[in-house]
């Protein structure tokens, strides 16, 4: 495939997973939604099943990171060439703030007949349920951590292999239920930013804050956990990795 193709794939792949994922979200916070209050273990199979479904159909052509938090590690974990990370990264952005455009257009209606700002907000973003800016960077460095590991531990599976596939499901639902309750289970520096800046930009009623102050901590802790994730596959299994 060419560049531009695998950009263009790994940026409506990041769309289509922001349109499944966060309508996920909106379900679960929003008063009007019919599957309001359905709680943790819908998102975890939500955003699990959704990571799957993209893995399945983008995986063959892209790998489907569709988080440049995994660009970054499998990069540094030596299964991704260098000259696509810049690429890759700026259409997951794309694909974050697209998809998410696209959840407001879907929830509009919920959105604006809500009065709880927080439940708007947490439609798109996520939200520490115990604010410690440290402690929750913590909690999503750890989170990314344990998500990129086991992804670089698939790397030697085939794209459509089904244990992959289970694993890839196992990796983002259990991470949910692990550390959801923390911050949200961000894990992902597109899929916080983008949406957060969607929420910032867009006309809503009852529209609180966007919580600036904290976007940064769902950047820089995957980020920070995907490199730690990929320092410690390259030492454990170099020998595995191919061009190394």
């Amino acid at each position: 495939m060419s560049e531009f193709s695998l950009y263009l794939g790994e940026l409506v792949g990041t769309a289509f997973f922001m349109v499944l994922g966060l309508s996920v979200c909106a379900n679960i916070s929003l008063k009007k939604s019919g599957m309001y209050g359905s709680g943790g273990l819908l998102a975890a199979c939500g955003w699990g099943l959704s990571m799957v479904s993209i893995a399945v159909i983008f995986g063959p052509a892209t790998g489907a990171h569709v988080n440049p938090a995994v660009t970054i590690g499998f990069w540094l974990g030596g299964n991704f060439p260098g000259h696509l990370v810049f690429g890759y990264i700026v259409a997951q952005f794309l694909g974050a703030f697209i998809g998410a455009l696209i959840v407001w257009q879907l929830f509009k209606d919920h959105l604006d007949e809500e009065d709880n700002p927080n439940s708007q907000l947490g439609s798109f973003a996520t939200i520490a349920s115990n604010r410690n800016n440290w402690r929750n960077l913590l909690s999503e460095i750890v989170a990314t951590f344990s998500l990129m590991f086991i992804l670089l531990s698939l790397g030697h599976q085939s794209p459509a292999n089904g244990v992959a596939m289970f694993f890839v499901f196992a990796g983002v639902a259990g991470g949910v239920m692990s550390f959801g309750g923390l911050t949200g289970y961000a894990i992902n520096p597109a899929r916080d930013f983008m949406p957060r800046l969607v929420h910032a930009l867009i006309p809503l009623k009852n529209k609180g804050s966007s919580n600036w102050d904290y976007a940064w901590v769902p950047i820089v802790g995957p980020i920070i956990g995907s490199i730690l994730a990929a320092l410690l596959y390259r030492s454990l299994f170099s020998q595995l990795i191919s061009g190394v």
